[in-house]
């Protein structure tokens, strides 16, 4: 939806009593997200946030964010992580929506994270996300006397997360919002190589629709740890050649490769969910280290307890929406929204279901601001 279009369906709502004014506010949050930076009902109502550009150091690490400032009221604060972008925090998307929160009187800090602008998950980068959490608490205390949380979009919160659990509890962040997140990295993989997911619980594979850059993403990011020189040069190039399409000669390729380089493009060029634990274990050991240092799966999430918003849409082609259940499932306390017909991030194109979900998961949003001492 954007700017008005749907404003007469809620208004009909609202005066028969269906919505609240807690959904009202929510909704007019909603359609500003969708709206981006054209007319909304919330951008005639609330005054422009202010944004600045903010260089720090914790702990003798430099750190480069974007500070965006309510102009009214301010209601906590909050750290916005990116997906992949290679614009990064500029990503005309991620300003916007930081705006849009700015406007729910949230103050919004949005982090450089290497990861997002290379296109590849970087563990390191949850020291970077950790940090911005430190910088806020320890430095800035003023924007968070009312608390502060997270809105970290994709493979990003599944870093939020990993931060959040070797922070001591004083730098912790009140609450965490995952959108599209993940809970194990096998999972993960598997979606990315061979379409296949299963729910919590359950045997059977369902075939889903992931991204086709989803496996070259994957390649890029694990190649560049790689100790064979060569092969991390073939294959990151290849990765990067392939998140815009192509179709390469495998068998030709792998005859140029080292043990090392067969293993991981066995790996993404597989397509039976059975033997993806096989090739995980025949991959050299820098990959398969990064992998577990990445997955949720196994660690002790307590810390996480009560804090998590996971929300997750039904058609996402990144990353399964089970792996929000599974997640949810781990974690005691935990809020899901799973949505119909929302794909990986913009909710532009869903149906009324969706957006009435959507809406209940920006309420639980709002809610925590509220709730904050």
């Amino acid at each position: 939806m954007t700017g008005h279009r749907h404003l007469p369906w809620l208004l009909c709502l609202l005066l028969g009593g269906c919505v609240s004014t807690e959904s009202w506010e929510a909704t007019r949050l909603l359609q500003d997200i969708d709206a981006a930076g054209g007319p909304s009902t919330l951008k005639e109502v609330t005054p422009a946030p202010r944004r600045s550009t903010l260089h720090y150091a914790v702990a003798g690490r430099p750190g480069l964010a974007d500070l965006y400032e309510p102009g009214q009221t301010r209601g906590g604060a909050l750290v916005l992580v990116p997906g992949f972008t290679e614009a990064g925090k500029n990503d005309s998307r991620v300003v916007e929506l930081a705006r849009s929160l700015a406007r729910a009187r949230f103050t919004v800090l949005v982090p450089e994270v290497p990861g997002s602008r290379e296109l590849r998950v970087r563990l390191e980068d949850k020291q970077t996300i950790a940090d911005a959490l430190r910088f806020l608490k320890e430095q800035r205390p003023e924007l968070t006397r009312r608390g502060v949380g997270v809105v970290a979009i994709s493979y990003a919160a599944g870093l939020a997360m990993l931060a959040t659990l070797e922070l001591n509890a004083a730098a912790r962040p009140d609450f965490l919002v995952g959108l599209g997140g993940y809970h194990d990295t096998t999972a993960v993989v598997t979606f990315a190589t061979t379409g296949r997911y299963r729910a919590p619980g359950e045997r059977k594979w369902q075939r889903g629709h992931p991204l086709k850059s989803a496996k070259w993403i994957f390649l890029a990011g694990n190649a560049a740890v790689l100790s064979d020189a060569e092969d991390r040069r073939r294959l990151e190039a290849l990765g990067r050649e392939c998140f815009h399409g192509c179709d390469p000669d495998v068998a030709a390729l792998a005859r140029d490769l080292g043990a090392e380089g067969r293993a991981l493009l066995a790996l993404i060029t597989n397509d039976d969910p059975a033997r993806v634990t096989e090739l995980l274990e025949a991959l050299p050991e820098s990959v398969a280290l990064r992998l577990r240092g990445l997955s949720l799966k196994g660690r002790d999430l307590a810390p996480l307890a009560g804090r998590l918003i996971l929300i997750h849409g039904r058609l996402d082609p990144l990353i399964p929406y089970s792996e929000s259940q599974a997640l949810a499932r781990a974690v005691p306390g935990t809020e899901l929204f799973l949505i119909d017909g929302f794909s990986h991030i913009t909710p532009r194109g869903v149906g009324w279901a969706g957006q009435l979900q959507l809406v209940s998961a920006i309420k639980a949003l709002l809610q925590r601001r509220r709730e904050l001492p």
